[in-house]
């Protein structure tokens, strides 16, 4: 039965072989075991019941409570030629009906319901004309009490598995669960702990990182400008703080969506909708976004708030990258998110819950200031002992200087001791500066010794500055009408000079990915085809496809099907857009598509795979001095691979002498081509003599800019 299974994998998804987990968990479900699968977001837990659905007779009831979800995941089984369906409050109860008689009819593989629809018999008592060999449980942590997000309809599950006349298989599914979680998901299902089929909770393609002590709106605005190509969630703590940020970034013109409970179901959806279907690039949200989002080409998630505990926090950070491509997850903490998550849990919690609820978010305020690997506490949160640091988070990878700043602290808490404590970062921050603010003025402000100390710098560069001591613990802020700063025990033993401070260099943001030429191209193609099927652009195909195809520029059938996520379906309903497509950028491209396969052909040689670093190597080399048919000999690669080496360290900010690599007596030939030309570099190449390179023409192009 593995064996089919395999192959369905390959004809219907396109993948030759299964992830991590995915394998025994689908192995243990074919050997009639009830089982427990717990597997980070994006690690592909949906294949571990969609296989076995294709392999069962009869149709896999699958429970989730994410409308979102079933639609998405409908859409893209369709797609890929898998007959399925949902019920749930968005169709109407003809509708409904309809799909339940196609149902017993055995029309559906798979058919996704919400918990509650199994509140009712009457619904209940449809399923038992059907044949269901198994029921797949999504989120199964809303099973447990001490989960994050619990709800009592999923306690009523284990009800419907003796009704039914024949006891279907069960598996359960969930990205977090905790130890204590995890038990209470045995427990409740009657499920072997030796089902229990766990992978890592790691997230190699993810970094995480921590901004602490900057303007997160000036890091926000210079990240998503940095990164406006990109797909990104930016998750906030209230509806409030979302539609502040959704009219800044409008204001700032980032085509942004917006997303809370406090909306419309309409203008949830048309939101929401904009930003499937690739439409707006960003999209600002508190939690009430993202549960079931089956979006794969999220490149970062930032969350410019505190989560209240890390269930939600890995959860949501989770929704990046889900496409296995290198992605971006930041939190930009400010010690005033910990009260007003404080103040949440406070209106929502019972009182059997509110200490467990406190310890929580505890734990996120340590994960903001640890400076440990930060992926490695998220495993221990998890109860996972990680082998070695990630190597790849923000304090991993952190190798800025550290500059002494106590004397300047100490200006900050003195100047909140003679303002009696009484006052915000906004008050002090102007004193400090020598502000002539009226009430600076009123308040005789401008006779303190510390008035002026820092009027070498604006209101807002000390006011950023009190948020780093605020997160560095030696000022606290106290809420009440106003906010107000207190000087910290630790901030006292820093005032009488019995310990210094040190402060990083500010964190500066990056471009996430430098992208193939081709990606652009594929990926309008892409969206044309959603488009006119009404479906998001990932439904087609997902990022990573799309990359792939760049890397491998396939020119038949045979070669577009060993592309990743590329099945035989998939390749007759759209192959042929897509190597239409491919074929039109190597006749404009010639010299870049066969530098391209010929790095790729040299480096499986070498060493089996691509090296990442590789241009690096080539451009050190170049700084040396060395001709750059030298470094091929040397490297054992193409002339036209190490110029492509250097276009993309140029690409990537580093200097290259263009002009060193067109001859004179070429340069007005050139010119006179470009003029001429009506296309790309292939039209202006025609022009000229063969002596001139594509590479020359492509310097001279750097130079003429």
């Amino acid at each position: 039965m593995f064996t089919k299974a395999q192959e369905l994998l390959a004809s219907y998804f396109g993948y030759s072989s299964f992830r991590r987990g995915q394998d025994e968990t689908i192995k243990n479900v074919l050997d009639g075991k009830d089982t427990v699968c717990i597997m980070p977001t994006g690690g592909g837990k949906s294949i571990c019941y969609q296989i076995p659905a294709l392999v069962f007779e009869g149709t896999t009831l699958v429970i989730s409570p994410l409308i979102s979800l079933m639609k998405d995941q409908v859409d893209t089984l369709v797609q890929n030629g898998i007959s399925a369906t949902y019920i749930n409050s968005s169709i109407s109860i003809a509708e409904a009906n309809q799909r339940i008689q196609l149902a017993k009819q055995g029309h559906y593989k798979l058919l996704y319901v919400a918990p509650e629809r199994l509140d009712s018999m009457e619904f209940v008592d449809q399923l038992i004309d059907m044949k269901i060999p198994m029921i797949a449980i999504d989120e199964a942590h809303c099973i447990s009490q001490w989960g994050h997000d619990f709800r009592p309809s999923y306690l009523h599950i284990h009800r419907i598995l003796d009704y039914l006349p024949e006891k279907p298989l069960v598996l359960a599914l969930t990205a977090t669960a905790t130890p204590q979680v995890r038990d209470d998901i045995c427990n409740t299902l009657e499920i072997n702990q030796e089902n229990t089929i766990m992978t890592t909770f790691e997230r190699e393609n993810l970094s995480f990182s921590v901004i602490k002590g900057q303007d997160r709106n000036a890091y926000l605005a210079d990240y998503i400008r940095q990164n406006q190509k990109e797909s990104g969630i930016i998750y906030a703590a209230t509806r409030k703080v979302v539609d502040q940020l959704y009219e800044d970034l409008m204001k700032a013109g980032v085509s942004v969506s917006k997303y809370h409970a406090g909306m419309s179901d309409i203008d949830r959806n048309e939101q929401q909708e904009l930003f499937l279907r690739d439409e707006v690039s960003v999209m600002v949200a508190t939690s009430a976004f993202g549960m079931g989002i089956d979006k794969s080409n999220i490149r970062y998630v930032i969350h410019y708030q505190l989560p209240k505990n890390m269930e939600s926090y890995y959860q949501e950070a989770g929704r990046a990258g889900r496409d296995g491509l290198d992605s971006t997850c930041i939190l930009l903490y400010s010690s005033q998110d910990v009260q007003v998550q404080r103040f949440l849990i406070d209106q929502s919690t019972g009182e059997s819950r509110f200490s467990n609820e406190l310890e929580k978010l505890q734990n996120m305020t340590d994960y903001c200031h640890t400076e440990q690997c930060l992926q490695s506490f998220i495993l221990q949160y998890f109860g996972e002992e990680p082998k070695e640091d990630c190597g790849r988070c923000g304090n991993c990878t952190d190798n800025r200087e550290s500059i002494d700043v106590t004397r300047e602290s100490q200006m900050v808490l003195s100047c909140m001791i003679r303002t009696n404590q009484r006052f915000g970062k906004q008050m002090i921050a102007q004193v400090l500066t020598g502000s002539k603010n009226k009430k600076v003025i009123e308040f005789n402000f401008h006779t303190l010794p510390t008035y002026g100390l820092l009027s070498n710098r604006s209101v807002k560069e000390v006011s950023e500055f009190i948020e780093f001591l605020i997160s560095d613990e030696l000022i606290a802020v106290e809420h009440g009408t106003y906010p107000t700063l207190k000087v910290t025990e630790k901030g006292k033993e820093v005032l009488l000079g019995k310990e210094n401070v040190l402060r990083k260099e500010r964190v500066e943001t990056r471009q996430i990915v430098q992208d193939h030429p081709l990606f652009e191209v594929l990926r309008e193609v892409r969206k044309e085809i959603a488009q006119g099927e009404g479906v998001p652009p990932f439904v087609i195909f997902s990022d990573q496809t799309l990359k792939d195809m760049c890397v491998k520029m396939p020119q038949s059938d045979s070669e577009l099907l060993t592309v990743k996520g590329i099945g035989e379906h998939k390749l007759v309903k759209y192959g042929s857009h897509f190597l239409q497509a491919v074929q039109h950028f190597i006749e404009e491209n010639p010299n870049y598509a066969e530098t391209i396969k010929a790095e790729v052909v040299s480096e499986r040689k070498k060493s089996g795979k691509a090296s990442a670093n590789s241009h690096l190597e080539t451009y050190e080399m170049y700084k040396q001095g060395i001709d750059l048919n030298e470094i091929a000999k040397e490297r054992n690669l193409s002339r036209q691979t190490i110029e492509n080496h250097l276009i993309r360290c140029y690409e990537d900010g580093m200097e290259v002498d263009w002009q060193s690599f067109v001859p004179a007596e070429y340069e007005s030939l050139i010119e006179t081509a470009v003029q001429n030309a009506d296309g790309g570099l292939k039209s202006i190449k025609e022009q000229l003599p063969n002596e001139v390179s594509y590479f020359m023409i492509r310097a001279y192009l750097q130079i003429r800019e």
